[in-house]
């Protein structure tokens, strides 16, 4: 399985930006999808993530209520979709994909993306 993150960008506080993940390759539906960030300095830490078939998702405290991960299983993508940015948002965001039933937990996942970079100025 290959992901491919796309979307990050320098935007300011406040604004919005759309993150993707295109998955290609040996996918399966039963896959759980996550969002992983890491700003510099600082452990990757669990953003959000959306089951393939259920529908259902969770997040981090930190973006609850201000971002949203949803997916397209017919284009095999997954979308983050980020509003009301802080510079505290700034990381690399990174895609992830396990053939269990996912956690809040990296070690849990089996496939990852390159990362794609988020800067919010203030």
């Amino acid at each position: 399985v290959q992901l491919q993150a796309s979307g990050g960008g320098l935007v300011q506080a406040g604004d919005s930006l759309r993150l993707s993940c295109a998955a290609s390759g040996r996918t399966r539906s039963s896959y759980v999808m996550g969002w992983f960030r890491q700003a510099p300095g600082k452990e990757r830490e669990f953003v959000g993530a959306i089951s393939w078939t259920g529908g259902s998702s969770y997040y981090a405290d930190s973006v609850k209520g201000r971002f949203t991960v949803s997916r397209d299983n017919a284009k095999n993508t997954v979308y983050l979709q980020m509003n009301s940015l802080k510079p505290e948002d700034t990381a690399v965001y990174y895609c992830a994909a396990s053939k269990g039933p996912g956690s809040r937990r990296s070690y849990q996942y089996d496939y990852w993306g390159q990362g794609t970079q988020v800067t919010v100025s203030s």
